[in-house]
């Protein structure tokens, strides 16, 4: 699946605007609603964001790290490896969002958490933004970063881009419904 570069950068900052864009609107809602879970095992809005706040401060750094230090210029298409599109995909929301595992550290659940996660989450948001520009000016596929799980597998760039974002996309839908269930 090769893909131009520029639109699959287009593509991934219009996710994230419209992200940041709904992470402001929680700012409107009571903290209340924002705690609020269907139930004793199912995260609230602000456990979603927070999750997605802590693979945050693992990515943002790691991907302005690696942009920084490439060495590499613009390529027009973008070829996914195979274990980044693999997790990529992984993220894809699909109509039935269908439950995973999380690491214990990346567990917010039970946490007391206030709208700072909001502001956070809108942070990194426009951070990510600006990653996706510095990202015009590098190679996508050479550009490697390494993934939270282990420090000794590297994905492309892109990868890396599609699969914080997909994830992303796939807690603002868990977000979206908890609310729908107030």
């Amino acid at each position: 699946m090769k893909i131009s570069t520029s639109q699959l950068l287009d593509e991934l900052k219009t996710q994230t605007l419209q992200h940041l864009q709904y992470a402001e609107t929680l700012l409107l809602k009571p903290e209340e609603d924002l705690n609020f879970r269907v139930s004793a095992d199912r995260w609230s809005t602000l456990e979603c964001l927070e999750h997605l706040n802590r693979y945050g401060d693992f990515y943002i750094p790691e991907i302005s790290r690696r942009i920084t230090q490439s060495e590499t210029s613009y390529k027009p298409d973008f070829n996914p490896g195979f274990i980044g599109n693999y997790f990529a995909k992984m993220m894809l929301p699909g109509e039935k969002l269908k439950a995973m595992k999380t690491m214990k550290e990346m567990n917010p659940i039970h946490s007391r958490l206030n709208k700072n996660v909001v502001t956070t989450f809108i942070r990194q948001q426009q951070q990510l933004l600006d990653l996706l520009e510095k990202a015009e000016n590098v190679n996508l596929e050479k550009t490697k970063t390494s993934i939270s799980l282990s420090k000794w597998v590297h994905l492309k760039l892109g990868d890396t881009f599609r699969f914080v974002i997909y994830h992303n996309a796939r807690h603002i839908i868990q977000v979206q419904r908890t609310l729908k269930a107030l």
